[in-house]
């Protein structure tokens, strides 16, 4: 099992191109809080429940202060795709070499359809403004994973 991060510990540096070209940087983030979320393949239909559950709740998690990006190993033409079919308007970033995601306990061996197999790890991370894990979760269920994501950090 990947080391999993936990309340309290700082979260991994990352700095990860994104589907609207550009980059992405966990120190862009500093001073504010930034849900990362983990997900196994763009377009699938658990992982476009889950961006557009996002997407949804977008407006409600940046007045609360939260901003919100989506990392998966997907090459950049499959987010851009994707970004565009579903109007994402949050960063989604490509980490094919599944450093940044290994790094943040989202890469490693689980278990799927009975087969233990490697791959991502449906995870969600918040950080907070000093770059500290707040909330780490694992394993997540893509369907209703936002709306409990949203009671737990007291939105509802």
């Amino acid at each position: 099992m990947p080391t999993r991060l936990a309340p309290g510990d700082v979260a991994p540096v990352f700095t990860l191109p994104t589907a609207g070209g550009g980059s992405v940087s966990l120190a862009g983030y500093r001073g504010r809080h930034v849900v990362v979320y983990f997900y196994p393949k763009a377009m699938t239909s658990g992982c476009t429940t889950q961006a557009c559950d996002f997407r949804d709740s977008l407006a409600s998690l940046a007045a609360a202060g939260y901003d919100v990006v989506g990392i998966s190993p997907d090459p950049l033409e499959r987010l851009a795709e994707f970004a565009a079919k579903e109007r994402l308007t949050f960063p989604l970033a490509s980490d094919p070499s599944a450093t940044t995601l290994a790094a943040w306990g989202a890469y490693g061996e689980k278990v799927k359809d009975g087969r233990t197999v490697t791959g991502v790890i449906r995870s969600t991370v918040v950080v907070g403004p000093d770059g500290r894990v707040e909330l780490a979760r694992y394993d997540v269920a893509a369907d209703g994973h936002v709306a409990a994501l949203r009671t737990e950090l007291g939105l509802d």
